[in-house]
């Protein structure tokens, strides 16, 4: 027999090693609905209830993770974000994908495939045209738009990832359809009111005022306005806030010292380093304690170098696929802001994410000197993030938590992904926890409890989240 033979391509049992992780995941974990907290899909799209017409548009079609592997294959950006025929994306795509061993686009795309087409021959160069026509066809009888494919994955929650600006104008179309019983919340990200040193702050202070219907000319009338926007989403669902720092910044200054700073930047001055930090630290502190106020779970995201190559960022923007894992900053100042807000009795549920994978031991133990009575895991470990979401990564991320923390009280995974079709990324981390998990149970780490290690199991998959963010 073919050595290769011996243990099938991804099938039923894929990463589930022992027959303890085979009983959790096929008799606990799979069944599991999902909770998204946190992805950066369309309203728009679900509301309107798009169906596609190839694959190129439902995968290619602004996913950096596929454009970056393109790129390592040496593909002319023609084929990755130029005007290229659909077919002839899919097939230089299909051409680089072989070579991707290791990397998790390998089996999230094969997963893809399996589970929404029924499709389980291997995408490659050769298989291409075939597959690219067979989903083609499945795509035009209708049965994958949008929102059959969010009921078809079990999706029960979906946080969207939403600016101060926005009207949320699907939000509010979707909440009272009774054809469509998924909950979309929007996630409140004030970023570009934070980040006063980048391009664009002075035009986006216009853009806030016109939308809140007042000249923002001072620290006071913005944080007023920011309320404002925080009281039109809480109206409209929202449960949680995303703040995305490069690197996390804790230089508390008085509002007068903010205010100078807003005014130097308004009339066109560049500020320093200091300066930005001081004035960035006064609008996180202030949103915090909102949130706290408003009983929003309050998202960290940072350590991202964001656009290292200026050549490629001035010919695409933002977010095609450039930015990377930023230095090693800020870690410090992550404990002293918790610390600022939780002196003050203002700290909300929070989950951390960095995107160096070393912060995670750090993270999960300054999440533990941080907890409250009566709300289990308050602050968390954030999920394995970005360059970070792969098998090992996943892995490491659990077992950094189960190491210092409590892993029983995670609240598990999201997608992070602007593709319908992402939603397998939860069957990929539910199969690594229970392999996981079932590990520690055969090596005679843990009991065979089945009872206790299927409630685990659950919990970590879905109703942790479910009661973290109040569904």
């Amino acid at each position: 027999m073919n050595v290769c033979e011996k243990k099938s391509f991804m099938d039923k049992d894929f990463l589930l090693s022992t027959e303890t992780s085979r009983i959790l995941y096929h008799e606990y974990a799979a069944s599991m609905p999902i909770v998204d907290y946190h992805c950066h899909v369309s309203p728009k799209e679900i509301w309107e209830d798009v169906r596609f017409e190839n694959l190129t548009q439902l995968w290619l079609a602004g996913d950096h993770y596929k454009w970056r592997l393109m790129r390592w294959q040496g593909i002319d950006e023609y084929y990755i974000t130029g005007n290229a025929p659909d077919e002839e994306k899919f097939q230089k795509f299909a051409e680089a994908l072989p070579r991707a061993i290791g990397n998790p686009m390998y089996h999230w795309c094969h997963l893809e495939l399996q589970r929404y087409f029924g499709i389980h021959e291997t995408l490659n160069g050769k298989t291409a045209p075939d597959i690219f026509q067979k989903t083609k066809e499945i795509l035009a009888e209708g049965e994958l738009s949008v929102r059959s494919i969010i009921k078809k994955s079990g999706v029960s929650f979906i946080g969207t990832t939403d600016d101060p600006t926005d009207t949320l104008e699907y939000h509010e179309k979707l909440a009272p359809d009774d054809s469509f019983s998924v909950t979309v919340a929007p996630t409140f990200r004030p970023d570009k009111a934070i980040h006063i040193h980048k391009a664009g702050f002075r035009e986006y202070i216009q853009k806030l005022s016109e939308v809140v219907g007042y000249e923002i000319a001072d620290v006071e009338t913005l944080t007023r306005a920011l309320r404002d926007r925080m009281a039109y989403f809480a109206e409209r669902g929202c449960r949680a806030a995303d703040l995305g720092m490069d690197y996390m910044v804790c230089r508390p200054v008085s509002a007068d010292a903010a205010n100078a700073v807003f005014q130097k930047v308004m009339n066109g001055r560049a500020p320093s380093p200091e300066e930005a930090e001081g004035y960035m630290t006064y609008l996180l502190l202030f949103c915090g304690a909102s949130f706290a106020e408003y009983g929003w779970v309050m998202q960290i995201h940072c350590n991202c170098l964001r656009n290292p190559n200026t050549k490629r960022f001035a010919a695409l923007g933002p977010d095609s696929g450039f930015d990377c894992v930023g230095p090693d900053r800020g870690g410090d100042a992550m404990a002293k802001f918790l610390d600022w807000l939780d002196s003050r009795d203002l700290l909300p549920k929070t989950i951390l994410y960095s995107l160096r994978e070393s912060d995670n031991t750090y993270l999960a133990v300054l999440a533990g000197a941080f907890q409250s009575a009566g709300v289990p895991g308050k602050v968390q470990l954030g999920s394995a993030w970005w360059f970070n979401d792969h098998l090992p990564g996943m892995k490491k991320q659990l077992m950094d938590l189960a190491s210092v923390g409590i892993l029983g009280n995670f609240v598990g995974m999201l997608t992070d992904s602007r593709s319908f079709l992402s939603y397998t990324r939860h069957e990929y981390f539910r199969r690594i926890l229970c392999d996981l998990i079932g590990a520690w149970v055969e090596n005679g780490e843990y009991p065979c409890d089945m009872e206790t290690l299927g409630d685990l199991v659950r919990d970590i998959s879905y109703r942790n989240a479910e009661a973290y963010f109040g569904l």
